[in-house]
């Protein structure tokens, strides 16, 4: 006789789900699927009615997951949340100039509006231009700070409330074990945070934290949906990549273990004596975003790019050096002042965007800065 599926034991499973070991058919797959992400947020309470939501969109599985899912239940369960795609492009050739299509694919597929903002319109760099500066070896430093940073600023530009991102429970774990690595026992203390807010940043949030890398992509298969597949060409080198290469070993030898990661991360106490070593939050005084200097670190990586001295931004001794460099000068590009409300208008006709159209809020061009 047959084996049937595991929960509704009426049709033949097609797939074992990494996350529990169950044998079961596609449609008891996708309603448990879309359930577990549902009661994650519900129980978390990450949203309210009226909230405007941008799903960060880079075409890859994680967010178009994302944004099936977040569409579909916010439909299902009236949510009443307004949602938008944001993308950030970073600038790799053969990359992300790629996934962006795939993004534009998705917006018209489900019908929201959609906002692009590049590194070059933002930074006045790209992340090709960045690798060609200072090599492979420190790139991800200058891509995670400055796309952190356009995702806040795109998302001021959109007027949103929210910002949700397609981080599952593989990267969650990821982080942990990165922090446990590093030693930065203040990090891991608030790492496994489903959802993060300061007075100065835009609320984020993971709605697929406790989800498996595997059963999204396994989701993103099964019903077909359109996402780009290549990873990026400049993250081989990455420190992640040695956490990744571990946490696969150590799911093949027991799958709970990357939500057991988590719970671990989730329960772990920081004293005082470890969150002593985070800085107080300042504003910084070039461009108006969080910092925990006079400037903040895009600030600092981009002014060591336009000096030529790459490190300032990555190493103690390299901060002293720029420092010590003397004053800033005249018509060094910096970043455009942030204001979190902005009320910069989206269409001409009204102050929200199209759905089913592309963003084009604009941003002041890159300025330049005097010195003094």
């Amino acid at each position: 006789m047959p084996r049937l599926c595991a929960l509704c034991s009426a049709q033949r499973p097609i797939l074992k789900r990494p996350k529990t070991g169950q044998q079961i058919c596609k449609t008891c797959f996708f309603h448990v699927f879309e359930t577990e992400v549902h009661n994650t947020i519900t129980e978390a309470k990450l949203f309210q009615p009226g909230d405007r939501v941008a799903i960060g969109a880079s075409g890859g599985k994680d967010s178009t997951v994302l944004a099936h899912v977040m569409k579909m239940l916010n439909d299902r369960y009236n949510y009443g949340l307004e949602l938008f795609l944001l993308s950030i492009d970073e600038g790799i050739t053969g990359y992300r100039d790629d996934s962006l299509e795939t993004v534009k694919q998705n917006q018209k597929e489900y019908d929201l509006p959609l906002k692009i903002l590049s590194y070059n319109e933002l930074y006045g760099w790209t992340m090709d231009s960045i690798v060609e500066a200072v090599g492979r070896k420190n790139n991800c430093t200058f891509c995670g700070v400055f796309r952190r940073q356009a995702l806040d600023r795109g998302a001021a530009m959109l007027g949103v409330d929210h910002i949700v991102t397609g981080h599952n429970a593989d990267d969650v774990a990821e982080t942990v074990l990165m922090n446990i690595m590093r030693g930065d026992i203040a990090r891991l203390g608030r790492c496994t945070a489903i959802c993060t807010q300061g007075e100065d940043t835009i609320k984020r949030s993971k709605p697929f934290k406790y989800t498996y890398e595997k059963e999204i992509v396994m989701y993103a298969y099964f019903k077909r949906l359109t996402y780009f597949s290549t990873e990026c060409i400049y993250s081989p080198d990455a420190y992640r990549g040695h956490a990744r290469s571990f946490l696969k070993l150590l799911e093949a030898a027991r799958p709970s273990a990357i939500i057991d990661i988590i719970h671990s991360g989730e329960a772990c106490e920081v004293g005082e004596e470890a969150t002593k070593e985070l800085k107080e939050r300042k504003i910084c005084k070039r461009c108006g975003y969080i910092a925990s200097n006079d400037l903040c670190k895009a600030c600092t990586l981009l002014e060591g790019l336009e000096r030529g001295m790459a490190n300032a931004g990555i190493t103690d001794r390299g901060r002293k050096q720029l420092e010590a460099s003397g004053p800033t000068p005249d018509g060094l590009r910096t970043i455009p002042f942030f204001q979190m409300n902005t009320d910069t208008p989206l269409d001409s006709a009204s102050s929200t965007p199209i759905p089913g159209q592309t963003v084009d809020a604009r941003i002041p061009a890159v300025v330049h800065v005097t010195a003094g």
